[in-house]
């Protein structure tokens, strides 16, 4: 393998702190220093387009796109991601390969005239750019007007002290890695507040069939973290889950055994459906799909007519 490992990330301060703990982690699992290593930041068109939702621009590939083809034209070795943002879907001969142990999934909200959304008064303004966060926040207080919020998580914290809005909320996840805990005034309750599939978990992405590059993956991967994931990807996948489609899932590991709770929910919060699946881990893409069935039974057909 070659000296240098290239490792492509977006290039906002959460995505780089994202690559830096990977890059971390390797060094500690193979005894090699820093320069053995190159963090390549690569502009994404999620990146670029901040005037209108991610869901009319073309959903989630934005964020991905660019990275996968410096990947596949060996450009770079792996790419790291939030995993969150990760289609269900990816390039033919790449693979999401390894998880980094996954932190808290939780939401977290930052309130500027309110601690907690219950606490916000009528009529104010909540920013947001996740359809999910959007329709949880209206199915809380339909009273409130919540508006569409882009950029990194420091611009989104500039706009609020700008008065663009009066709260938003983010992944606690990205907040913590970037050493931003204290601006939190609340931490939304997961039953409450279901996180999206994937949230609090970096994913690695690489070359199928890459040996080398698999043998110095596999020394990092948390395998907890991969079978959770495995569930909530089949669960996002079976709903054909895409920034344009409001759902929440989240599974849990304890030792051989697999807890799953799902949501869907419609864009303006007045309708929502919840699932909940316990099985082995090893069957945790079985688990995920068999939720998504279950739900889109409840649901009925209608449900899913106004999503495209």
């Amino acid at each position: 393998m070659q000296t240098t490992l290239k490792i492509g990330t977006r290039g906002s301060p959460l995505a780089l702190a994202q690559a830096h703990e990977t890059r971390a982690r390797l060094m500690k699992a193979h005894g090699l220093p820093e320069q053995a290593f190159e963090v390549v930041p690569i502009s994404t068109s999620g990146d670029r387009i901040q005037d209108r939702p991610l869901s009319e621009a073309g959903g989630k590939g934005l964020f991905t796109k660019e990275i996968e083809e410096a990947l596949l034209d060996g450009r770079i070795d792996i790419a790291v991601h939030s995993s969150k943002d990760m289609p269900t879907v990816l390039p033919d001969g790449l693979e999401l390969s390894t998880f980094l142990p996954r932190e808290d999934a939780r939401d977290a909200f930052i309130g500027k005239t309110a601690k907690r959304i219950a606490d916000l008064p009528h009529g104010a303004t909540v920013g947001s750019s996740s359809l999910r966060r959007q329709a949880l926040i209206r199915r809380m207080r339909p009273d409130l007007d919540v508006v569409m919020f882009r950029g990194n998580v420091q611009t989104r914290l500039r706009k609020l002290d700008e008065g663009v809005a009066e709260g938003t909320i983010l992944a606690y996840a990205g907040l913590k890695r970037l050493g931003l805990e204290h601006v939190i005034t609340d931490l939304m309750p997961l039953d409450i507040f279901p996180p999206a599939p994937g949230q609090g978990a970096i994913g690695i992405e690489s070359r199928i069939g890459d040996g080398p590059v698999e043998q110095m993956l596999a020394a990092i991967h948390d395998v907890p973290t991969g079978q959770a994931l495995a569930c909530e990807r089949a669960f996002l996948a079976a709903l054909d889950g895409s920034c344009r489609t409001p759902i929440a899932g989240h599974a849990t590991i304890s030792g051989e055994k697999l807890s799953f709770a799902g949501l869907i929910i419609s864009p303006d919060g007045t309708e929502s459906h919840e699932v909940r699946l316990d099985g082995q881990a090893v069957d945790a893409a079985k688990i995920g799909a068999e939720a998504a069935r279950a739900v889109r039974a409840k649901a009925g057909a209608k449900f899913f007519e106004g999503w495209a």
